[in-house]
């Protein structure tokens, strides 16, 4: 007779707030860990809505095994950009570790909701995480299945090794971020009527996706004279770098275009540019 296996995640809450503490760290000190994609695919895609899931359906009996799993992907992909236009609302704004932040506060609240909700009901109405394989017992198998058996482990060895060193040693697309943000460090809000001698300020942004060190210059141009210039931006892959930029129009003008040139290293040609149209009176 073939074994049962049985495998219940009891505390299946606790360990996705584990996960998502992992996340964060791994984020913060090895941006381009091979793990920060493995646990980051769940941490969007899944732990939110589930999470969700467990909070308003406690027991076991409201929703069955499937229902859920495709609930919590659904609700998943409903609370992550609903999250994301919240915070542009924020003094934060759409970055990294405020969205990170942010769906970790969201998953642990959630969590310990559902983790009341659960405790309000009896332990076989509850809603447990649970997986059953059925394992033919070895000496039960002919040749045939022993060797088809092996050879099936054998290739999700070799398969799996295959895959972690692909995944490791890949290069992604190689792209420079480059982006303009208001004073408040959102899309919007930026200076685009101003007054002669007034105080323009905006966000420049600047993160290398290279997988190499190096060096960035910005350069402002308002109607192709340069006003500002930022040199010797040293940064590692996957590193961000921000700058308060000022400018101050001399002159008057209708619709005058303001220029944000990113060059990589020494070159001559601009690599990025960005441009806002503004205008100046008296």
């Amino acid at each position: 007779m073939p074994r049962v296996l049985k495998l219940r995640i009891e505390r299946d809450l606790f360990w996705i707030n584990v996960l998502g503490i992992m996340l964060i760290v791994i984020i913060s000190l090895s941006p381009a860990s091979l793990i920060r994609i493995l646990i980051g695919v769940p941490f969007i895609l899944l732990f939110p809505g589930y999470t969700l899931v467990c909070a308003l359906f406690p027991s076991k009996q409201e929703v069955d095994e499937i229902e859920r799993i495709a609930l919590s992907i659904g609700l998943s992909l409903a609370v992550v950009p609903l999250l994301g236009l919240l915070l542009n609302y924020t003094p934060f704004g759409i970055r990294l570790y405020p969205v990170l932040v942010s769906l970790f506060v969201f998953t642990f609240l959630m969590s310990v909701a559902a983790r009341y909700r659960r405790k309000k009901l009896k332990g076989e109405e509850r809603f447990v995480p649970s997986f059953s394989v059925s394992v033919p017992r070895w000496g039960e198998l002919n040749r045939g299945d022993k060797a088809l058996s092996m050879g099936l482990i054998i290739g999700v060895v070799v398969s799996g090794a295959f895959l972690y060193n692909f995944a490791a040693n890949s290069v992604g697309e190689r792209f420079t971020e480059f982006y303009l943000l208001g004073p408040s460090g959102k899309a919007y809000g930026y200076p685009t009527n101003l007054t002669v001698g007034e105080i323009g300020n905006v966000i420049v942004g600047v993160v290398n996706h290279e997988y190499e060190d190096l060096s960035y210059r910005v350069v402002v141009k308002l109607e192709n004279e340069t006003v500002e210039t930022m040199g010797n931006i040293e940064l590692k892959h996957d590193v961000l770098w921000e700058w308060n930029c000022t400018f101050t129009p001399e002159r008057i003008g209708e619709r005058m275009k303001l220029e944000f040139l990113l060059f990589r290293d020494d070159a001559k040609e601009t690599y990025r540019s960005l441009h806002l149209w503004i205008t100046v009176q008296e």
